[in-house]
């Protein structure tokens, strides 16, 4: 597992990070009108080590996301003890389902029926359910997964048909990474006014209260444009060191 290893001064500590970003996520919040607990924070984990998650344990956080299955794997087991939910973020492979099915609290990135076929299949063996965001693509870049949105109301309609070990809590999505605030903002707001037009339908068995969306370098503009949740892991745990 590729690890990061911060070095920090004694003003500069994780608990400093976490308070500083708690600040502007009610900053956000407030200049939107909302309430500052209208929003959650998603540490995002990955690629760091089970020292910084434990010490990040301690203050409170108990979700963490991770972008692959067996970074989740390999980290369950000495942290078991903790009781911590993992979420799992970035793209799935149907072929790592099963790992999913036994470790994930919920993903966010659901986005083919092939995938929601997969992992009931291993929720079922597993005799779990699991809560999962349809991530849902709001910019052209190629790099970006997510379904289309004109596809979501029959999505949701098949899974809440099909696979009821997936709880359907809300969407997920990606900005544009650009420069431009507005071009940043205009995914944020495409993907709040889908939940308002597909909630507005009242599919059985789907809850869309919840807007993961924002990161590290645009979750104040997501809490502008209304997430409810944003994902960080770099503002929280410093710059990564990835191998070579």
């Amino acid at each position: 597992m590729t690890d990061a290893t911060l070095m920090l001064s004694p003003d500069d500590t994780l608990a400093s990070r976490l308070a500083a970003i708690r600040a502007r996520m009610a900053a956000a919040c407030a200049r939107a009108g909302r309430p500052a607990d209208d929003v959650t924070l998603l540490p995002v984990s990955k690629t760091f080590g089970v020292d910084l998650i434990r010490e990040a344990a301690g203050l409170g956080l108990t979700r963490f996301g991770e972008n692959k299955t067996q970074e989740i794997r390999q980290k369950a087991g000495p942290l078991a003890d903790l009781g911590l939910q993992w979420v799992l973020i970035g793209h799935l492979q149907t072929n790592k389902a099963k790992e999913a099915a036994r470790y994930a609290a919920e993903v966010q990135s659901l986005d083919r029926l092939e995938l929601a076929e997969a992992l009931q299949r291993r929720l079922d063996l597993e005799g779990r359910a699991i809560d999962a965001l349809v991530q849902i693509k709001t910019s052209s870049e190629a790099s970006k997964s997510g379904l289309a949105p004109a596809e979501l109301p029959a999505f949701l309609r098949a899974v809440a048909r099909d696979y009821p070990a997936l709880r359907i809590k809300g969407l997920m999505t990606l900005a544009v990474n650009s420069e431009d605030p507005q071009a940043v903002r205009a995914c944020f707001r495409q993907l709040r006014d889908l939940r308002d037009q597909v909630q507005g339908e009242g599919i059985a068995n789907i809850d869309l209260r919840r807007l993961s969306m924002g990161m590290s370098g645009d979750f104040e503009l997501a809490i502008e444009e209304g997430s409810t949740e944003i994902r960080v892991g770099s503002a929280l745990f410093g710059a990564r060191r990835y191998s070579a």
